[in-house]
């Protein structure tokens, strides 16, 4: 079939590497696939062609989208949104040009834009004009219905998928390799090394994080051992980073290297398999599928107990959650888990299991695929 995915960026996010794993599954099908993204820095279209897309442009977002986008939607058997800009003006699009019967959304988050009443009512009216609309967790579903206004029969449920094999050679590295890189980021052989992977938006809660850490890190080091953070990620479209980088300051942690911001990179996976353990202080999470990269890694996690996040991280099996905006709860279980090797160990060793259980790639394509052959079978598709 002629798939046309449009999305509202393509830079580095979890929803963007989500579809990334979609297009590469779909081509590898023997599918056709044209991506479409409406702003920002195009930062994985080189990624896009090499995953097989035949077509990755811009489209804009202004009053010609519509017409940018016809000559795709009249080569493509279905059009799939992502993002709640991407899919508003997709169906509004889709529909106006006599494609609705084409038009699937996706879900990638619960977006809190939808929280607000004139939203919600607006959601309601455009987000049920899709055949299907597939949410990432049952999560999302719940908040789609509630606060989206989707109707629960067009809803259906695929769990991200991941390819493990990156992550887990990356933690295979030898102990020689370990130790340069962790040099090279600053940190000693016998440090703790906790990481984020993230954007810097309000979402994640950077400022909680860095708290906790400055916490965690007079608590752990009076006791001898030394932690070190590693955030990754930018913010290309707000000041984040530069809020975090203060926040970092003014907790001390920043100026003697223990609070490292590394930027947005491109090997993430070695960047995990030399770190100790994966936090992240979610305020909400669709599902987070680097939460599913670090235990592929085989890091345990310790995050918040928001969303979608129990979903993914069981607690007390692959790893550690505490309440949303609370530092000191974080801060503890940095301690914990910094104190005890035995305990990160088996955290992360549940984990991987998990991921290849739960969550595999393939599993992700032929899920959605067949999603889209139930919705529009009749279609020669």
């Amino acid at each position: 079939m002629k798939i046309l995915h449009v999305i509202t960026t393509l830079d580095v996010g979890g929803a963007e590497m989500h579809i990334l794993h979609q297009v590469r599954g779909q081509v590898a099908r023997g599918h056709a696939v044209r991506v479409a993204y409406l702003l920002g820095e195009g930062t994985l279209v080189e990624d896009f062609r090499a995953a097989g897309a035949e077509w990755v442009g811009p489209v804009g977002k202004g009053l010609g989208f519509p017409l940018r986008l016809r000559p795709h939607l009249a080569w493509c058997d279905l059009v799939h949104s992502h993002l709640l800009r991407a899919d508003f003006l997709t169906a509004l699009s889709a529909t106006a040009l006599g494609a609705r019967r084409k038009l699937f959304a996706g879900k990638h988050n619960d977006e809190r834009a939808l929280m607000r009443p004139l939203v919600s009512r607006l959601h309601g009216l455009v987000g049920n004009l899709p055949v299907r609309t597939i949410v990432l967790s049952d999560h999302v579903g719940r908040f789609m219905v509630e606060h989206g206004r989707l109707r629960r029969s067009k809803l259906r449920r695929v769990y991200y998928g991941l390819d493990p094999k990156p992550f887990e050679e990356a933690a295979a590295i030898s102990r020689e390799e370990r130790r340069a890189l962790r040099a090279e980021l600053g940190a000693g052989e016998q440090d703790v090394v906790f990481i984020c992977v993230a954007r810097f938006a309000p979402q994640k809660a950077h400022e909680v994080l860095i708290e906790a850490f400055a916490r965690a890190r007079a608590a752990a080091e009076a006791g001898g051992g030394r932690l070190r953070l590693w955030l990754v990620g930018g913010d290309p479209f707000a000041d984040g980073v530069e809020k975090a980088r203060e926040a970092a300051s003014q907790a001390g942690v920043l100026e003697d290297g223990g609070c490292l911001f590394a930027g947005i990179r491109r090997d993430v996976p070695r960047l995990l398999g030399a770190a100790d353990v994966f936090t992240m202080a979610s305020r909400w999470e669709g599902l987070g599928l680097v939460f599913l990269e670090a235990m592929a890694a085989g890091l345990p996690v310790l995050s918040t107990r928001v969303s979608a996040i129990p979903e993914v991280v069981v607690e007390g099996e692959t790893g550690l959650l505490v309440p949303a905006d609370d530092p000191a709860a974080l801060a503890e279980g940095m301690v914990r888990l910094a104190r005890n090797p035995a305990l990160r160990r088996s955290l992360g060793e549940a984990g991987r299991r998990r991921v290849h259980d739960a969550f595999g790639l393939d599993r992700m394509v032929d899920e959605t695929l067949a999603i889209y052959r139930e919705a529009i079978g009749g279609s020669g598709v």
